[in-house]
């Protein structure tokens, strides 16, 4: 892990080592500071809002960080920290099935340590796009150390057959579902833990297949009803840019200049920014949406109608014009229009929990829980966009075959 100390404290003397009650307040700067950082986003945060939630002045927190791009840079690499020790612990273990488990083990125990207020949350990372390269690098480099540990994961006795690809998409998708958890955990009392973990683990073991239906998604003719030509070429080339640098890092003159054309032209076709990325979902929603309902009309069993949404909504996205915007984005969203954007991503995993329950009663998909099935395969395809952003040399065959495949097949299939 990167020095976090000489990325973003200020010492309290020069020369002098830290005394307890420096560490202690710090540490209390930065669990406030993930709270606000968790809420209101970058953005939002600021050393005077931190300050007020430990009763320090705007000055005294000066004394811990300097700027708040220093604080939002230990706040991210805390959260990463975290997330590495549980990633250690969980792969001590011997076989994969034990790893997997454990992480779940691990992950869950700490929920129930923030729940009882014995630790600050865990860090959101939707918003490390917004910080500039500088501030990003520390964070990038601690993350493809975590990330490399869970791939390791991955290379268990018994899993030989899978290349370093499908071990970095496995990697990939079951880090994923620990971040989308924070989208859903707070439905459930700590007391459902146990057998919270029992259903997550059987889900991301297992599948969701019934039998032994194979996976064999059909191909899918898909007709969105998305906006005018014009319109749709600004809102193919935002997209890719507000998932790269965020909603608040890709600036109008970034997009404008991605299609080499002024912001007069931009604003001729968009009132404001914060229209683009409200346009952007609203296309992201009704290409799922598209794709779902193709599916339910195409596929003879549920099973079936899930296998080819899903690979066809992830395959997509390996298009040049295909990529979804990444649901991170909601928390930069105003907040006049952050709830009905919300609204209608509850809606997306609603049908896929609608097309599981459909599923458990014609037999085609097991008797699983259908709204933690539905969350769960919803992380899967929001997630193949940051997949496709690192990986090289994906076709849709192939991150059908790598990705889409054991995200609903399970993670210990073949």
């Amino acid at each position: 892990m990167a020095d976090t100390a000489a990325i973003a404290a200020t010492p309290p003397k020069a020369g002098k080592p830290a005394t307890a009650r420096f560490a202690r307040r710090k540490e209390a700067v930065l669990a406030a500071a993930i709270e606000v950082l968790n809420k209101e986003g970058l953005k939002g945060m600021t050393l005077a809002g931190v300050a007020a939630r430990v009763d320090l002045t705007t000055t005294s927190i000066t004394y811990y960080y300097r700027r708040k791009e220093l604080l939002a840079v230990d706040c991210f690499l805390h959260g990463l920290g975290r997330l590495e020790a549980m990633v250690e612990a969980a792969a001590a273990r011997p076989d994969l099935p034990g790893r997997i488990g454990a992480l779940l083990d691990e992950h869950l125990a700490l929920q129930t340590r923030v729940r009882r207020g014995d630790e600050p949350p865990m860090t959101i990372f939707s918003d490390v796009r917004a910080l500039s390269d500088e501030h990003r690098a520390p964070i990038a480099e601690a993350y493809r150390a975590l990330f490399g540990k869970v791939q390791a994961m991955f290379d268990a006795p018994g899993y030989e057959r899978l290349d370093p690809l499908a071990r970095a998409a496995r990697a990939h998708m079951l880090l994923e579902q620990l971040y989308w958890s924070s989208a859903w955990l707070s439905r459930y009392d700590v007391e459902d833990f146990p057998r919270l973990r029992a259903r997550l683990f059987d889900l991301l073991a297992h599948g969701l297949a019934a039998g032994q239906r194979p996976f064999s998604p059909l191909p899918l003719a898909i007709t969105p009803r998305l906006a005018d030509p014009a319109r749709e070429t600004f809102l193919r080339a935002a997209t890719p840019l507000i998932n790269e640098r965020s909603y608040r890092g890709a600036s109008v003159s970034d997009i404008a200049a991605s299609l080499n054309v002024t912001k007069g032209s931009f604003y001729h076709h968009m009132e404001a920014k914060d229209d683009v990325v409200v346009a952007c979902f609203d296309r992201t929603f009704e290409v799922i949406r598209a794709t779902q309902e193709a599916a339910l009309a195409t596929a003879p069993d549920q099973w079936t109608a899930l296998s080819s949404a899903v690979a066809a909504l992830v395959a997509r996205q390996v298009t040049p014009d295909g990529l979804l915007l990444r649901f991170s984005a909601l928390q930069a969203l105003p907040e006049t229009v952050r709830a009905s954007a919300v609204w209608r991503a509850d809606r997306v995993s609603q049908r896929f929990a609608s097309i599981i329950a459909d599923g458990a009663a014609d037999g085609s998909i097991r008797p699983v829980d259908p709204f933690l099935a539905a969350q769960m395969v919803s992380a899967a395809v929001n997630a193949a966009a940051d997949l496709i952003a690192w990986t090289e040399g994906l076709t849709p065959e192939r991150i059908t075959d790598v990705y889409a495949r054991p995200a609903l097949t399970g993670l210990l299939a073949g």
